[in-house]
C-alpha cells in the first residue's frame, strides 16, 4: 500500500508524469489558496469516485459483461459527485467556490479524475488499494498544483522578455517542475523495487 501510494505521488504522478488534469493545473495554479482548494476538490472527488465507481464495476459492470460502458459509467458518477461538491462548497465555502470560478464544474471533465478509476480497474486493485491509489493521485495532484502555483507566483515580479511573457513561460516552468519529478524514480524503484 505504500508503495502504491509513493509510487503514484512521486513517479507516476498523475501531472508532472503521466500529463492527466493539465486545464486546472493550468488555469487554477495562479495563486496558492485556490491551488490548494481545488487540490483538496479534487483528492475528494477522486476519492468518492473511487469508492462509488468500484462497487459499480465489480458488481454490476462485470457481473453482467458490460465492461465497455465503463466510461459512460464512470463519467456519470463523476459528473454526479462534482455537483454534490459544488453544491456543499456554495454553501458553506462561497469564497473558495467563487475563486475556483468555471474550474470547478471542469472537475468531471478533468482526465485525472476519470483516469484515476479507469487505472486502478486496469491495474486490477482491490478496493483499497483502488482507495490509496485515488488519494496518492490527489496528493501528487495537490504536490503539483502548489510547487507550480509557487512558481508562477515567482514568476509575476520578475522581468520576463516579451516574447515568453503569459503562456510560454508558464509552459516552460511546468516542464522543468515536470522535471524535477523525473528524479523520484529512481529513489522509489530502489526503496520498492
Amino acid at each position: 500500500m505504500i508503495a502504491i501510494f509513493l509510487t503514484v505521488v512521486l513517479t507516476e504522478n498523475y501531472v508532472l508524469c503521466q500529463f492527466l488534469g493539465i486545464c486546472p493545473f493550468l488555469g487554477v495554479s495562479k495563486k496558492l489558496n485556490t491551488a490548494v482548494g481545488m487540490s483538496v476538490a479534487v483528492i475528494f472527488v477522486m476519492a468518492l469516485a473511487t469508492a462509488a465507481t468500484y462497487p459499480i464495476n465489480k458488481y454490476l459492470l462485470v457481473k453482467n459483461d458490460l465492461e465497455y460502458l465503463q466510461t459512460i459509467v464512470f463519467i456519470l458518477v463523476i459528473a454526479a459527485l462534482v455537483q454534490f461538491v459544488e453544491i456543499i462548497l456554495k454553501k458553506f465555502i462561497p469564497s473558495l467556490y467563487n475563486a475556483l470560478g468555471i474550474y470547478l464544474p471542469l472537475i468531471t471533465t478533468n482526465c485525472a479524475v476519470l483516469g484515476v478509476v479507469l487505472l486502478n480497474v486496469e491495474s486490477g486493485y482491490n478496493f483499497a488499494q483502488s482507495i490509496v491509489n485515488s488519494v496518492g493521485a490527489g496528493v501528487g495532484f495537490l504536490i503539483a498544483m502548489v510547487m507550480f502555483a509557487g512558481v508562477r507566483e515567482r514568476l509575476e515580479g520578475n522581468d520576463i522578455p516579451k516574447a515568453l511573457q503569459g503562456f510560454p513561460i508558464t509552459l516552460i516552468s511546468a516542464s522543468l517542475v515536470s522535471l524535477s519529478f523525473q528524479g523520484f524514480s529512481g529513489i522509489v524503484e530502489n526503496i520498492f523495487g
